[in-house]
């Protein structure tokens, strides 16, 4: 092989040199940004951004330092938080971002039609993910994230909604068959008279404390599991033994406390990178600490649940529609409308069993911890509210008594006004999700709606972002940006959604509150649950204390030192 010359060593040598001070020159635009103080050089300020207290830091960043501001990531990286309404446009809309929660736009929008994702689920993320949830939806990046979306989006359209599965009922732990015998009726309401009829016999001698929390993560989990997986995880009678799978879930987002930023953000995704998968189990097996061993127990069991509802279904595929007629829906549920679909794609569309094994394990999760703390802050903020709690039981008793004493339609439901408006206004104000996190892959300019001023005195009206820059996008700065929302943006205010919104709001086309892609399914178990509870009981505070954890996903505690999630709150039968 021929040496270079000395000439083009020299040249080698100065590109290199040019190219580093070049992506120092783009590092430094950053460094111009104010932002608050690192807290330290290995961590930066994410353990203050992230962390179950992590509120007051998190209010205090928006305040001080506006739409778009740097923070320090690890070892001393720059990174931005961002809630400037045109710079979250830009990142979560114009340039399509996969797994948005933010947005109102379906799949099929020409502005999801990109070629390229410039903003990725960060690294660490997706690693962390893989080790959750397997080869799903939240681990998938690009032009194959897009696909899966795209599998999956029939069954959540409001016309798959509104048939979706009449049946039976049967027991617990097994899947469901249909006995022509009995009435049909639509399984949000079917599951969630379950709980309606366990909680009103509670009351039988009176006002009873419940942990609310609790039966609204059950509710979830048997709504997702009838009507998403053909599967059937809990009578939702009182003492009936939990699901391996459920008491699994239960342990897992507790676990994610207060560890240091650095595992997730560097130690995680470097250790998925040892090794063969067998390597990696050897070495989890030989290491002392419980918190290990428990977390591989809990990821066992949740992929073996899985495993036995993908086997289950594809030997009804292989039998017929008479076959997969006799579970849930009649084979209308998402997975088996899923594989259908699966078994049409061609070779390269086609998702592998390890794909739909995390389809499996990522919608469980994802319909079930965040439907379930919404559900529970709804009857939280009721309970201390009773106006509001009145004035909605009133609204759906009327609705219920025009259709005849029976279940609420579906067009009714989702349009009664002031259930609409009291379900947005607490995901306004209280987003299960506050943060969500995106890589810049490519060098991009990012555009803001209002100039900021550097630390040198100038003002910045776009941001020039480095690739591999973190992004901090935070839902909840921007649904309580005051500039937007008014000045009573930190307020419970239901009635906010029955007038027009304020014009900077409309102006400003943020890309909204909510989550389009699943956002609905949500919206329609919540709503369900709350015309049936509501009907029938009365909700009040207890006299415990109550503090929300600011973990990936929201939870109410009894205190910031308490290790599992539990909301205390009175029932009793409503007048």
């Amino acid at each position: 092989m021929p040496s270079l010359s000395i000439d083009a060593l020299g040249v080698a040598l100065l590109a290199g040199v040019l190219w580093t001070l070049i992506r120092r020159s783009r590092k430094a635009v950053l460094d111009n940004i104010p932002g608050p103080p690192s807290e330290s050089w290995l961590n930066g300020s994410l353990n203050q951004l992230m962390n179950r207290k992590a509120w007051d830091f998190n209010r205090h960043i928006a305040e001080t330092y506006g739409g778009v501001s740097r923070i320090k990531g690890i070892f001393g990286s720059n990174a931005l938080f961002v809630y400037d309404p045109k710079a979250l446009h830009h990142i979560l809309i114009k340039v399509k971002s996969p797994s948005t929660l933010l947005g109102y736009y379906s799949l099929n929008d020409p502005r999801f039609m990109q070629d390229q994702y410039t903003y990725e689920e960060p690294d660490s993320v997706i690693e962390s993910n893989k080790i959750l949830f397997g080869e799903g939806l939240f681990t998938s990046l690009g032009e194959r994230h897009r696909h899966h979306r795209k599998m999956l989006n029939p069954v959540f359209s409001i016309n798959h909604m509104r048939e979706m599965g009449e049946r039976s009922i049967s027991t617990c732990g097994s899947f469901i068959t249909h006995s022509p015998s009995r009435p049909k009726v639509p399984i949000f309401y079917d599951v969630s008279h379950k709980l309606e009829n366990t909680l009103v016999k509670m009351t039988e001698r009176g006002p009873k404390e419940v942990d609310i929390l609790g039966w609204n993560t059950r509710l979830a989990m048997e709504l997702i599991g009838q009507s998403g997986l053909g599967y059937t995880f809990d009578t939702l009678q009182e003492g009936a033994i939990p699901h391996p799978f459920a008491n699994a879930s239960k342990q897992l987002i507790p676990m994610s406390g207060d560890s240091p930023a650095i595992m997730a953000v560097w130690v995680v995704p470097t250790m998925t990178r040892i090794g063969s998968p067998r390597f990696r189990r050897f070495l989890v097996n030989c290491m002392p600490f419980k918190i290990v061993r428990t977390l591989r127990d809990i990821l066992d069991t949740i992929h073996s649940t899985a495993f036995e509802i993908l086997e289950s279904k594809k030997k009804a595929l292989r039998e017929g529609d008479e076959a997969l007629a006799e579970h849930i829906g009649h084979g209308k549920d998402i997975i088996s409308i899923l594989m259908k679909a699966n078994m049409e794609a061609s070779g390269d569309e086609r998702l592998t069993d390890a794909e739909l094994l995390g389809q499996i394990t990522s919608l469980t999760f994802a319909a079930t911890d965040t439907t379930s703390g919404a559900l529970s802050r709804i009857l939280h903020l009721l309970s201390t509210h009773k106006d509001y709690q009145s004035k909605v039981r009133e609204e759906i008793r009327n609705a219920k008594k025009e259709n005849g004493g029976e279940d609420i339609e579906y067009d009714t439901l989702v349009s009664l006004p002031l259930l609409d408006a009291i379900c947005r206004e607490t995901l306004r104000l209280y987003p299960p999700v506050s943060n969500l996190f995106r890589t810049a892959v490519s060098d991009i300019v990012l555009p803001l709606s209002e100039p900021i001023k550097g630390l040198n005195g100038d003002e910045i009206h776009e941001v020039a972002i480095p690739k591999d820059t973190q992004i901090c996008v935070s839902i909840l700065a921007s649904n309580r940006n005051p500039k937007l929302w008014g000045s009573d943006s930190y307020e419970w205010k239901p009635e906010r959604w029955l007038n027009p919104l304020p014009q900077p709001l409309v102006d400003a086309h943020i890309p909204g509150v909510y989550s389009h892609f699943g956002f609905k399914f949500s919206q329609l178990e919540m709503k369900v649950a709350l015309a049936l509870l509501l009907d029938k009981l009365e909700f009040s505070p207890s006299d415990k204390n109550v503090v929300w954890h600011m973990t990936g996903i929201v939870t109410p505690h009894e205190s910031f030192e308490s290790k599992y999630p539990s909301l205390p709150i009175v029932i009793s039968r409503a007048d």
